[in-house]
């Protein structure tokens, strides 16, 4: 883990730091993303058989779940597990149902304007497969949309080796209302939900984080299938903003527990203590030597920093400017400093937050923006699994005395059309 004094670097070295994006466009990637989605296209199943086979390593009879499958996966799961699904999944389903949105009203001058929320009708998960079964991420994404009350729950998640999905995240699905699941992964499932096959339906907007051929594949179908994508959420990020009132061991704690995701996975600490900085890197060290992922998390860390910054302002600053997936702000006074933060997609608030409690248990959701989109784009919620339909009344008070602007408008614009289908229903009243 590099360390580096912000005020030493150049400006061109700022901004390599601050406008990193681990999903940019490749050309490469971009090139055999089109031609597996073209095959799904054209293919459909028999595409996604050889696909699975090429790149998971597993010959699949079927793509779907079988109802045999989850009863089996019952048999596997013990009661803590259980338990333990069973309270996030009512912590996060709360949350999300307090973010149920109500009916925007306007009623003046005799006109009616209203906002009512619906929920999308048909929607496609997707969770990564990779080293880990992530039954976090199936709660993330299918409560919000059982809350939201989407008809067409899916879910598309890469078989193991011997063509099976890990019991606990069958189960996960299961409780969280999925009875669809396929056993597919990579860019070959996003283009599946997005054309759909004989097997795989075709959905209305696709959710759900994954690597860069992920990503590539969501941004792809959105422009070229019509199908409507959440947000680019690619390799994890966690930015530590703390000063000399953090426990190091925290900090370390916290930075290994996104390093182990990933590869590509990017941890930063920004403090203005030379000895906390020195201190987490020797506990990084101890830590990183009891993990049972080390290869992962250690690989990740060599490509990470830490920024030494003369206060915490310009850590923030910095921040502001990262715009990280998750900060952390293990500070003295944390709330003296949440109104300064800009552009994060979740900030985790004092030494007792960790970064884990977040991925599982406050309720809050897990899938947010990286690569620098928290600028623009928030982090997963029960919105995104909802469309607003827009109603408007007009009465004949309200033709009246509005009408007429309404008309000259019109005329400015040049759309005599647009005149006339007022002009019609007002010469109505003249004619009583």
């Amino acid at each position: 883990m590099k360390t580096i004094e912000w005020k030493l670097l150049s400006n061109s070295d700022k901004e390599k730091i601050i406008n990193r994006n681990q999903c940019a466009q490749r050309d490469d990637i971009l090139e055999k993303t089109q031609q597996i989605i073209e095959a799904v296209k054209q293919e459909g199943d028999a595409a996604l058989l050889r696909l699975t086979e090429k790149f998971d390593q597993v010959v699949l009879q079927e793509l779907k779940v079988s109802e045999t499958e989850f009863k089996l996966a019952q048999t596997k799961v013990d009661s803590a597990e259980l338990k333990a699904i069973k309270v996030a999944i009512e912590r996060i389903k709360a949350y999300n149902i307090r973010q149920l949105p109500e009916a925007y009203v306007y009623e003046e001058e005799g006109i009616r304007c209203e906002r009512q929320a619906r929920p999308i009708q048909s929607v496609g998960l997707y969770v990564p497969g990779g080293t880990a079964p992530l039954i976090s991420t199936v709660m993330m994404l299918a409560i919000p949309a059982l809350v939201a009350g989407c008809k067409r729950r899916i879910l598309c998640t890469p078989p193991d080796l011997n063509g099976n999905i890990s019991p606990v995240l069958l189960i996960a699905a299961k409780i969280c209302g999925i009875d669809e699941i396929f056993k597919v992964g990579g860019a070959q499932a996003i283009a599946a939900m997005a054309y759909g096959t004989m097997t795989v339906p075709k959905v209305d907007k696709i959710f759900g984080p994954g690597n860069a051929w992920v990503t590539q594949a969501k941004i792809l179908c959105a422009i070229q299938a019509q199908v409507s994508i959440d947000l680019p959420a690619g390799p994890s990020e966690l930015f530590v903003i703390a000063d000399k009132s953090a426990n190091p061991v925290f900090v370390a704690a916290d930075l290994l527990s996104q390093a182990e995701h990933d590869i590509l996975s990017q941890v930063v600490l920004a403090t203005p203590d030379k000895l906390l900085a020195e201190t987490v890197l020797k506990e990084i060290k101890i830590q990183l030597e009891k993990l049972p992922r080390k290869n992962i998390a250690e690989k990740s860390i060599e490509n990470s920093l830490i920024i030494i910054v003369d206060d915490i302002k310009e850590a923030i600053e910095i921040s502001n400017g990262y715009a990280p997936e998750h900060l952390s702000l293990q500070l003295k006074n944390t709330f003296d400093y949440q109104s300064m933060i800009e552009s994060a997609g979740t900030v985790f608030l004092g030494n007792n937050t960790a970064e884990s409690m977040g991925d599982y248990i406050t309720g809050a959701n897990h899938v947010l923006p990286t690569s620098g989109y928290a600028r623009s784009q928030s982090g997963l919620s029960v919105l995104d699994f909802m469309k607003w339909v827009g109603f408007q009344e007009v009465s004949d008070a309200g033709l009246k005395k509005l009408g007429p602007i309404a008309q000259q408008l019109a005329e400015m614009e040049g759309l005599n059309g647009h005149k006339n289908a007022i002009s019609y229903r007002l010469s109505e009243f003249e004619n009583v």
